[in-house]
């Protein structure tokens, strides 16, 4: 209930802005909505602990979330963006079977909590490739830092791993204007190795007054991918229905 009134507060905030002014080297772009989750399977070690999903074996709400985006037109074609991106996701539930986690042993039947949690920081450079009346394309570079967790608890231990890490990624922006108000934004970042991949997608359509300088948004993201390494398989699907705010200044 928290999360909802924040994503409403930011929205209703940034729509109540004098924007007035000229000038359009910054924009803000907030966006909030409903995370979806998807598969979810989790194995610590790898191997030596019991791989499981938090989708099935757990039931795995759905939730409120906010995601802030500030971008600079640093030069005529070159942009920075920075992006703010926490995510959270609660589960619970009776395990099937025996499960051996972080090397904590949880019987069969145990009724357990569990917390997913993955926040993104990401420092963005794109690059103006295309450039056509109704068409637009960006490409460059984020450099992501993940803030990653997974705990179990029961009412008589919890375990736990996390992990902050770099992960380099490749980014792609296309924008699409039917008309002088409308269009569609689609934009990426994503990579893979023999470690695991991670892609961030979303399909954003967009409305924008004649005049003034914000625009309204909706669409879906998802994010999907993971690690398979000696400490920790885990592999997950969120999808997010969204709508926002994008505010030129």
């Amino acid at each position: 209930m928290k999360s909802r009134s924040t994503v409403l507060l930011v929205l209703l905030i940034l729509l109540t802005l004098d924007v007035s002014g000229r000038g359009d080297r910054w924009r803000l772009e907030a966006e909030g909505g409903v995370v979806i989750p998807g598969y979810n399977t989790v194995q610590v070690p790898n191997p030596g602990g019991t791989r499981f999903s938090l989708r099935n074996d757990l039931t795995t709400d759905s939730r409120a979330y906010l995601r802030l985006r500030l971008s600079w037109r640093i030069a005529r074609r070159h942009e920075l963006s920075v992006l703010y991106a926490p995510l959270s996701l609660d589960a619970a539930g009776v395990l099937p079977g025996e499960v051996i986690f972080n090397d904590n042993r949880f019987a069969p039947d145990t009724a357990v909590t569990a917390l997913y949690r993955f926040n993104s920081y990401r420092l963005t450079w794109r690059w103006h490739w295309v450039r056509a009346p109704k068409l637009d394309l960006w490409v460059g570079f984020t450099a992501k830092i993940r803030d990653a967790e997974i705990r179990v608890q029961s009412t008589e231990q919890a375990a736990f791993t996390d992990n902050v890490g770099f992960v380099p990624l490749l980014h792609a922006r296309l924008v699409w204007r039917w008309s002088a108000c409308a269009g569609l934004i689609v934009e990426a970042d994503a990579a893979a190795a023999k470690q695991g991949r991670a892609e961030d997608v979303a399909a954003i359509f967009f409305w924008k007054p004649a005049k003034g300088r914000a625009s309204l948004r909706a669409g879906y993201r998802f994010v999907e991918g993971g690690a398979d390494v000696e400490q920790v398989y885990n592999f997950a699907f969120i999808g997010y229905l969204f709508a926002g705010v994008a505010v030129h200044f």
